[in-house]
């Protein structure tokens, strides 16, 4: 059988966007596939020992990316993805892929349509137009200069406008294309492809009228390629460990908070830093590394402090371990809302950190056995997917139908 050529392409404005698609080409019979891998400068190291060819595109960075979210504005002008789009089609031209693969990457909407390869998206299920969601209002100014309460109410009624105009820009491009514009709703905007995939499980987050071109893959798991630090042999036996990893999301600046939380309770931590803090100063139980295998590390602790993203979430739940969120962005708040209706978490904002608060918080979710029932409810969930033979078998149908 000829193998099928297969572009994975990684919108990399947060390293959750490249591990997430890493991990599902990882997955793939090299005998069947041809693999190759884009995205933009800068995460190499994550690539170390791959056999994937890989091609650089370029993405926003990371600090616009974040910077856009934590003022509620768009995050792409039409000027930004019209330059994507005619990115995308060199890659393809040059490629010639069967099937392209986009985790977050927008332009595809149009590229993949007028290059005529199938596209399938990969996106978490809280961002589908069939998944009901509760829309918390995020850490933005609106909720940072008035009360929670009336932000919400008031990000409430906003909120379909924001939608609105956050999908300007895509339907700007698609229009100068003359294909057909994809309406005000951005889940419709973020969930444009031939098939859309949910990195997600319908447990956690059930759908409605599910088309055929939409399915669930299951939690997808990335661990960074890195070495195991000097102190993770030698941590105390006789204590509960806690993994704090706050990722490139915007919440690693709070880190130091966290750990000074966690400073004077008889436990021990041990944190990924993603190069956001310099280790500096560290109390006693603290031990700190840039980068940690989240999936072993999750599996040592009994509590798991991230940003709620959920990446390190599903690490934590397929390792039985309650999830604490300190969330800032509305994925976050989407993905902990999941979380938080299996019983099997907390969450805090970010814009609303007090250190005594998370203390608390983290000594109810090591002691109560509810949150850490119901983790382990979810792990068994999570072991009925496996997302990438979920993927190898829409692969198949697109291929060879």
């Amino acid at each position: 059988m000829e193998r099928k050529k297969i572009l994975f392409i990684a919108e990399a404005v947060t390293l959750a966007h490249v591990g997430r698609p890493l991990a599902l080409a990882q997955t793939l019979d090299r005998q069947r596939y041809d693999l190759h891998f884009a995205c933009a400068p800068g995460y190499e190291m994550f690539l170390k020992g791959s056999d994937l060819r890989t091609w650089t595109l370029n993405s926003i960075s990371s600090a616009q990316f974040l910077a856009a979210l934590a003022k509620g504005k768009p995050v792409y002008d039409a000027a930004t993805l019209a330059q994507y789009v005619l990115d995308d089609l060199r890659l393809l031209q040059a490629v010639r892929p069967d099937v392209v693969i986009g985790d977050f990457r927008l332009s595809l909407s149009v590229s993949a349509r007028l290059a005529q390869v199938p596209y399938v998206g990969v996106i978490n299920a809280y961002w589908s137009p069939y998944v009901e969601q509760r829309y918390r209002v995020p850490a933005i100014p609106l909720a940072r200069l008035l009360p929670v309460p009336l932000a919400q109410r008031l990000f409430d009624l906003v909120r379909p406008m924001a939608f609105a105009l956050h999908s300007v820009p895509l339907n700007r491009v698609r229009r100068a294309y003359q294909l057909p514009p994809l309406g005000n709703d951005l889940r419709r905007v973020y969930t444009d492809a031939d098939q859309v995939l949910y990195a997600d499980t319908p447990e956690m987050f059930p759908a409605y009228d599910l088309p055929s071109t939409h399915a669930y893959l299951g939690p997808v798991m990335w661990s960074p390629p890195t070495a195991l630090p000097s102190w993770w042999d030698a941590l105390p036996r006789a204590r509960d460990i806690v993994y704090v990893t706050l990722g490139s999301s915007g919440q690693g600046a709070l880190l130091p908070r966290v750990l000074r939380a966690l400073a004077p309770l008889p436990l021990t931590v041990i944190a990924a830093t993603a190069g956001t803090i310099e280790p500096g100063l560290l109390p006693d139980n603290a031990h700190v590394a840039q980068y940690l295998p989240g999936e072993l590390a999750a599996e040592r602790a009994r509590l798991v402090i991230c940003n709620g993203g959920s990446p390190t979430s599903q690490q934590a739940l397929a390792a039985g371990v309650p999830v604490l969120g300190i969330a800032g962005n509305l994925d976050q708040y989407l993905n902990m809302d999941g979380v938080l209706r299996t019983g099997a978490g907390a969450l805090l904002r970010s814009d609303r950190l007090a250190e005594d608060t998370l203390r608390s918080t983290a000594l109810q979710l090591l002691s109560q056995p509810a949150p850490r029932e119901a983790a382990r409810k979810v792990a068994q969930q999570f072991q009925r997917y496996d997302a990438g033979a979920r993927l190898a078998g829409v692969l198949t149908q697109l291929l060879w139908p």
